[in-house]
């Protein structure tokens, strides 16, 4: 079999869906939703139901601490009604013996027998025996956390998938809310799958409706605030954040800031500002490429320089640093004065 190792999840997810299995997934990574939703879309399309009655298993590491024997033996079984026998081990992480026991089963693997390894939290060392079969065996592959910029988009393409429009702004919403937690966004966006019709867009209003999460004190809002330096607008974010402190972090929101500022320090400097070229180096969407050339005409680029550290600052301060404690409101309200003096 031809090397499969660092596919992305599409193209594994493209693969199955097709119908084109692997005698063995190896699964691993931070990132369990993808984990998750590969191996569980495996569990549920290999087999009809009456198949998987008899030909597959779910076994959990946990159980086997010491020894992934047991489970490798049942893999050189074959099916009793399938096609295949699929076999499945979720948190195979704990499992102390596994890469010794699994590189001996793949010098001889079952040519019946689709084994799904499920190693969450945890990379396996590529300079290891075991990483250089699996590679000639089946398909390994890694599951990245998303970083919180790659949020937004990720929410976009969710939706698109559930056959839903969603606005930058309630795309934005959810993202601050819910931060990084895939499966916390995929059911959220689940919940909305629901009340929006097929094709329809999902907007503030209905993020505000149906997530519980407010469509006018968010950092999206405050980000528009601080564009044309409207004080009133800010100081009244800020004030409800001091009142909701678990739901708005400061640490959170200097990371948006700072994220904000620096791309519109590198906008200042682009030879081309064709918004096609702003959003190609940017990494924003049109609306948010013209939002840049406005907050230019506010923000020269030694003003842009002075808020970052500004940001690291107050940063810092939250964190506790060179100061005694102050409370989060007050140091986000007196920043966003600092950064629209």
């Amino acid at each position: 079999m031809a090397k499969k190792e660092g596919l992305g999840y599409s193209e594994v997810w493209q693969q199955i869906s097709q119908g084109q299995y692997s005698p063995l997934y190896f699964l691993m990574g931070e990132e369990p939703y993808f984990i998750d939703q590969l191996t569980d879309y495996l569990l549920t399309h290999i087999l009809d139901e009456t198949a998987r009655e008899f030909d597959q298993q779910v076994f959990y590491g946990k159980d086997f601490e010491k020894d992934a024997a047991p489970i490798l033996t049942m893999a050189r079984r074959y099916p009793m009604l399938g096609k295949y026998l699929v076999i499945a081990v979720k948190e195979a992480q704990l499992i102390t013996n596994l890469e010794e026991e699994l590189a001996v089963y793949l010098q001889n693997p079952t040519p019946t027998t689709i084994l799904i390894i499920n190693y969450k939290d945890k990379k396996l060392d590529g300079r290891r025996k075991l990483a250089g079969v699996l590679s000639h065996t089946g398909i390994v592959f890694e599951s990245k956390k998303l970083y919180d910029n790659e949020i937004p988009a990720w929410i976009a393409q969710l939706a698109a998938q559930r056959n839903l429009k969603i606005d930058d702004k309630a795309c934005q919403m959810l993202s601050e809310f819910l931060g990084t937690d895939l499966g916390r966004i995929a059911s959220e966006v689940g919940k909305l799958e629901v009340v929006v019709p097929a094709g329809g867009t999902v907007t503030a209003e209905v993020v505000e409706k149906n997530i519980g999460i407010s469509k006018d004190y968010n950092n999206f809002e405050l980000l528009n605030a601080l564009k044309t330096k409207d004080m009133a607008k800010a100081q009244k974010i800020a004030w409800y954040y001091a009142r909701n402190p678990k739901d708005h972090a400061i640490q959170l929101t200097t990371v948006i800031l700072f994220d904000y500022f620096s791309k519109l320090l590198v906008y200042h400097y682009l030879a081309d500002k064709n918004p096609s070229n702003v959003m190609s180096q940017l990494g924003v969407n049109y609306r948010s490429a013209a939002e840049f050339q406005e907050a230019s005409r506010y923000y020269s680029p030694r003003q842009v320089l002075n808020n970052l550290s500004l940001i690291r600052e107050y940063d810092a301060r939250s964190k506790g640093f060179g100061q005694p404690a102050v409370a989060d409101g007050e140091l986000l309200r007196e920043l966003l004065c600092l950064l629209m003096a």
